[in-house]
């Protein structure tokens, strides 16, 4: 609704397509440029909090924005300002409530929830627009920017009385800095993850051509008032929710990247209908056919992000995805208002159609893969080894140095196994990670990372999970020497120090009696 208002009444301050396409831009690039710090609080601080927090930001800036509406003290860029804040508090709000969902339902229920999820969002896009639009048509912009502050109202009052069972963590909170360093690898280090990211972003930069050009295709293409463009998002919503009731069924016949691809074709379509279209009954289809795609295929990245992602990093992952997502949304947003002010909104539709149409192809090279066979639930099988320096938990830098012996013939398969292992460890937030072996006894290797201190390495330890244990196993099954693969764990020291700063603990008495 605040969007059918903010994106009608940029009609009537500023003419021009670019500065209508820029509401949509406004609106989504807080999302692109906060999520990755939003996604780190949400893994790092209680979710009910930064939720709060967020909405309440919200209903204060969208209170701002319906006086000054009303007060008809609002210009072109103090509107785009005022969509920002908005973006900015759902920028904060997104990644917490998206993790939160795990936490909520099981993992084999989580597909199910996040469509859920998308159906009411999409319920609410159907119902809100064509009402707002109604409401702006009859009682002005300031009247629909009020009616969206109260909204809040509700789910504020929902987060109060919601009281999620407290998580115990046995490690302190990881800096700021370090949690996004962290995202940032485990995203580097998890190929399947940047498929969805490029695909994402592609779709969010070609498909935001419908909602931002939206205002423009009612009121030059289809001669229409504001009515006319809550009634076209009304329709793309209906097809959203379309796509919501589609979608099981959809994704038990067909694998993902099937979908994905029929997802883009299909809103190609959608555009094309749109572009050609001169009465609002072709547009309906047209926006109906984008809405179903355009649910299938989000929905899909989403489910595909939080299900390929454990629970350690799953707010950062998702914030990743939306930084992509949305980062092309704003981006397309601003470039298709460019060309629809130098050619015509129909030119701008045709572009982005061709570009969704080549996002098909892409896939040859950036499938979307399945999911559903990644166990990523805490392996939980470390203990912390009895130390006799008396380190602190910061202490560090700490090496490891993992001895296995391997068979000359083995040899293959053990640097076929020990690469994977190389991309887990620094998924996991090794350094410097390297493999030696012995010029004396060729059938040595070792494998040697760092971390910066004692506290981290115990992180990079909890941070296994289940589908690791696999290539953990066959390199023990490699191992050729007596018992487990040997494990030294050492602190560096670069200079030596005057006098040693760790005490030596005393042996235990089992020990010392021997």
């Amino acid at each position: 609704m605040q969007m059918v208002g903010a994106g009608w009444l940029m009609t009537s301050l500023a003419g021009s397509s670019e500065m209508v396409a820029l509401v949509q831009a406004s609106n989504t690039l807080p999302i692109m440029a906060f999520s990755l710090i939003a996604g780190a609080l949400a893994d790092s601080f209680d979710r009910r909090r930064i939720l709060l927090s967020a909405q309440l930001f919200m209903l204060a800036a969208s209170l701002g924005l319906a006086i000054c509406a009303w007060l008809d003290v609002l210009g072109p860029w103090g509107l785009l300002g005022f969509t920002f804040a908005i973006g900015s508090g759902m920028a904060l709000y997104n990644p917490s409530w998206q993790a939160s969902m795990g936490d909520i339902v099981s993992r084999t229920n989580l597909s199910s929830a996040v469509t859920l999820n998308a159906m009411g969002f999409n319920l609410m896009r159907s119902v809100g627009p064509a009402f707002g639009g109604a409401l702006v048509a009859f009682a002005g912009a300031a009247a629909a920017f009020a009616f969206n502050a109260l909204s809040y109202i509700p789910i504020i009052a929902a987060l109060f009385l919601w009281k999620p069972a407290e998580k115990t963590e046995r490690l302190p909170r990881e800096p700021l800095a370090q949690a996004l360093g962290a995202g940032l690898r485990y995203m580097s280090m998890s190929p399947h993850l940047l498929k969805v990211l490029v695909r994402s972003c592609l779709f969010g930069f070609a498909a935001s051509s419908a909602l931002a050009l939206m205002p423009l295709v009612a009121r030059d293409m289809l001669n229409g008032t504001a009515l006319t463009y809550g009634l076209l998002l009304g329709f793309f919503g209906l097809g959203a929710i379309g796509g919501v009731l589609l979608n099981g069924r959809v994704r038990e016949r067909y694998p993902n990247e099937r979908i994905i691809a029929a997802s883009f074709l299909g809103f190609a379509i959608g555009l094309f209908i749109l572009a050609l279209g001169r009465h609002i009954a072709v547009s309906a289809v047209g926006l109906m056919i984008a809405g179903a795609c355009w649910v299938l295929a989000l929905s899909l990245f989403n489910v595909s992000v939080q299900m390929s992602t454990p629970r350690w990093v799953v707010g950062r992952a998702l914030s990743f995805y939306q930084t992509a997502t949305f980062g092309g949304m704003a981006l397309g947003s601003w470039i298709w208002g460019l060309v629809a002010e130098s050619h015509s909104v129909s030119v701008a539709l045709l572009i982005s159609c061709a570009l969704l149409t080549l996002g098909v192809f892409i896939g040859r090279w950036f499938g979307v893969g399945e999911f559903g066979a990644l166990d990523l639930d805490p392996l939980n099988t470390f203990t912390e080894p009895e130390l006799r320096l008396d380190l602190r938990a910061r202490s560090g830098p700490i090496v490891i140095m993992i001895d296995y012996v391997i068979d000359e013939k083995d040899t293959d398969a053990f640097l076929a196994a020990i690469h994977r292992r190389r991309r887990v460890r620094i998924r996991d937030g090794a350094r410097n990670w390297c493999l030696l072996r012995d010029l004396e006894n060729p059938d040595l290797w070792s494998e040697r990372f760092h971390v910066a201190t004692w506290n981290d390495y115990l992180r990079h330890n909890a941070r296994r999970t289940k589908s690791d244990l696999e290539g953990f196993e066959t390199l023990q099954a490699l191992h050729r020497g007596p018992g487990r693969p040997r494990v030294h764990r050492l602190i560096e020291r670069q200079t030596v120090p005057l006098h040693e700063d760790l005490a030596v603990k005393p042996l235990p008495p089992e020990i010392t009696q021997h």
